[in-house]
């Protein structure tokens, strides 16, 4: 037995259940900036296992929204991404109540994910934990995700966690 058949894949590259590694669907996935710094950080908040991430993890992994390949808690310069699709070039993110704070921050960030050419879904965590079928249905939908990749002109901005809120029936942030 090849004893490279047995090491971790490297990134851009999926481990199959058979143990042959393939090349994953895009040639975006190696082309972001990345800091290896933050890999224990990433690999501790995948294991932290938070309630809202979970659960939505559930219903992107494994190809199951749109067939699309998800990645959790994904380095991407000196930021970790809650969730990130190479093939659409997206990224998701669920804000819980500590980004209520952060929104300067969540600003810059955004800002700077764009300026690599992704798009930047935000969700609330109420959200994804009061109406996850809600979430999945707009994230299925969402012409980022079912749409023609960016490159081929559908390239949106950030999407406000408000209009998530309208798309899925819940009130904004600042109704009751």
């Amino acid at each position: 037995m090849n004893s490279h058949l047995n090491s971790p894949p490297l990134e851009g590259w999926q481990a199959q259940p058979d143990g042959v590694v393939l090349m994953r669907k895009t040639k975006t996935y190696q082309s972001l900036p990345y800091n290896p710094a933050l890999r224990d950080k990433a690999k501790a908040l995948r294991k932290a296992g938070i309630l809202h991430e979970a659960l939505l993890w559930l219903e992107l992994k494994s190809d199951k929204l749109n067939g699309l390949d998800f990645d959790r808690q994904k380095i991407i310069g000196n930021y970790i991404v809650d969730f990130y699709c190479a093939e659409k070039a997206v990224v998701i993110e669920v804000d819980g109540s500590s980004h209520d704070s952060k929104q300067l921050e969540d600003a810059q960030r955004d800002e700077y994910l764009r300026s690599l050419e992704l798009t930047v879904i935000r969700l609330l965590a109420k959200d994804v934990l009061q109406n996850l079928e809600g979430v999945v249905a707009f994230l299925k939908n969402h012409p980022a995700l079912s749409g023609t990749p960016p490159k081929e002109g559908n390239k949106l901005q950030a999407i406000e966690c408000n209009d998530v809120d309208a798309a899925i029936g819940y009130p904004s942030r600042g109704e009751k």
